[in-house]
C-alpha cells in the first residue's frame, strides 16, 4: 500500500522509538540482547510514560502511602499477620494499591480488560500493605494455553470466563526481601479469591457471544516478568504443585508502542475507515488487534512481536481440571484457606529467610520515598 508523507513520518517515529528503548530492527524487531537487566531498560520508557501520565496522583497521594510504609526494622517476620482484602472503588485501600501499582514494579503499569478484581494483602500487625494482586479477563486465545488445556474451539469462550488472568502478582517493601512474593503468588490459589470471584460474577454474561455460566472460577493465569520466573518456579504448598509451567509466551504485546503513537496508529486507522472503538465489549486483546492492524497497513507486520518470550504459568483450583473440560465432570476444588496458606509461608520461607540474610531490615522507607519524589519531580509530560 502507498503511503502519503504523513502516513511515512509515522512509519519512521514508530521505528525510531523502538531503536531508542533498545530495540533492533533486522528486519523485524528484537531485544539486544537477553538479559534481565536488557529486558527492564527496554521497558523503562514505557513505565515512564506511565508514571507521567499518573504524575499528578502519584505526587498527591504519596504522604498518604509513606504513612503506611515500614521500614525493614520495624518488622517483626514471626508476628506478621496477613489478611486478604478486595479493593473497592473509591475506598483507601484503592489509593495504596493504584500508587504501589504504578511506582514498584519495572513492568510498566497497563489498564486492566473485561472483568477485573483487585485484592489487598495487609499486615493487621505492622498496619501495612503486603502485596498486590490484580486480575483481569484473559486474552481470548493463547496457544501455550489452549494447547496444553486443550480447549474446544467451540467453546473456548466458556473455559476462558471461567478463568482470571494475574496482571501484577507481587509484594511490596520491605516484605518482598522476605520472600514475600512466594505468599502473595499462593494467595491466588486461596478458597477467599475463589468465592469473591463466585459472588462478583453471579449474573455473568461471555461479552462475545452472550453466554451464562455458573460462576466458577477454575483456573488463574500468570505470566513471568522476565524468562523464568523465581517466585512461580518450583512453588508448592505441603507437597501440591501450586504453579505449572505450560512453556513460554510469543513474546506479542502493546508496551513497546508509547501511548503517543498509539494515539497516531488510531487516527490513522479512523482515516481509513476502520472502527476503533476500544474498552468494554471488546475483549482485553483490543489494543493489541489494532496495533498489530495499524502496524500493517504502515508496512510494519509483525512488529507487535516484541521478542520478550515470559514463562506462561497455570494456578489450576480444581484438581481434576482436564476432567471438567472434557469429559463434564464436577470440579473437585482445591481446598487452600488463606489463614493456612500464610502460616506455611511463614514457617517455609519467611522465617528462615529472615535468620538467614539479615540485610533484609535495610530496606529505608525515607529513603525510598525522598528518591520516589526526585524522580516523579523530574517527570515531564510529553
Amino acid at each position: 500500500m502507498k503511503l502519503n508523507q504523513s502516513q511515512r513520518k509515522l512509519r519512521v517515529r514508530i521505528i525510531q522509538v523502538l531503536k531508542e528503548q533498545g530495540f533492533k530492527i533486522n528486519p523485524h524487531v528484537s531485544p539486544r540482547g537477553c538479559s534481565k537487566t536488557t529486558y527492564r531498560r527496554i521497558q523503562q520508557k514505557a513505565r515512564l510514560e506511565q508514571l507521567t501520565l499518573h504524575k499528578n496522583f502519584l505526587v498527591d497521594s504519596i504522604t498518604k502511602v509513606k504513612d503506611y510504609c515500614r521500614d525493614g526494622s520495624e518488622i517483626d517476620p514471626q508476628k506478621i499477620s496477613l489478611e486478604l482484602r478486595e479493593v473497592q472503588s473509591g475506598s483507601f485501600e484503592e489509593i495504596l494499591f493504584r500508587w504501589w501499582n504504578l511506582i514498584w514494579w519495572s513492568i510498566p503499569f497497563q489498564r486492566s480488560y473485561g472483568r477485573q478484581m483487585r485484592f489487598l494483602l495487609w499486615d493487621t500487625t505492622h498496619n501495612a500493605p503486603f502485596g498486590l494482586i490484580c486480575l483481569q479477563s484473559p486474552v481470548l486465545k493463547m496457544a501455550v494455553r489452549d494447547r496444553w488445556l486443550e480447549l474446544p474451539k467451540e467453546d473456548l469462550d466458556i473455559w476462558v470466563n471461567k478463568s482470571m488472568h494475574a496482571q501484577r502478582v507481587g509484594a511490596l517493601p520491605p516484605y518482598n526481601e522476605l520472600l514475600g512474593g512466594k505468599m502473595v503468588a499462593l494467595a491466588l490459589t486461596c478458597n477467599e479469591i475463589r468465592e469473591a470471584y463466585r459472588k462478583k460474577y453471579k449474573n455473568a454474561v461471555t461479552i462475545l457471544e452472550k453466554r451464562k455460566f455458573k460462576p466458577e472460577l477454575l483456573f488463574i493465569t500468570t505470566t513471568s516478568a522476565f524468562g523464568k520466573s523465581s517466585i512461580y518456579s518450583r512453588l508448592k504448598y505441603n507437597g501440591e504443585i501450586v504453579a505449572m509451567s505450560l512453556g513460554y509466551t510469543q513474546g506479542s504485546g502493546t508496551f513497546h508502542i508509547p501511548e503517543g503513537l498509539y494515539q497516531e496508529i488510531l487516527d490513522f486507522l479512523s482515516q481509513k475507515g476502520i472502527d476503533t472503538n476500544r474498552g468494554y465489549g471488546h475483549g482485553p486483546s483490543r489494543k493489541l488487534k489494532l496495533i498489530s492492524l495499524g502496524l500493517k497497513y504502515l508496512g510494519l507486520s509483525n512488529y507487535e512481536y516484541h521478542g520478550i518470550k515470559r514463562e506462561f504459568y497455570l494456578f489450576p483450583l480444581v484438581k481434576n481440571l482436564r476432567e471438567v473440560i472434557h469429559n463434564s465432570e464436577k470440579p473437585i476444588w482445591v481446598d487452600r484457606s488463606f489463614n493456612k496458606l500464610v502460616e506455611y509461608w511463614e514457617e517455609r520461607w519467611a522465617i528462615p529467610r529472615a535468620q538467614r540474610k539479615p540485610e533484609w531490615k535495610d530496606f529505608d522507607s525515607n529513603k525510598f520515598f525522598k528518591n520516589g519524589e526526585k524522580m516523579l519531580k523530574s517527570l515531564t509530560f510529553y
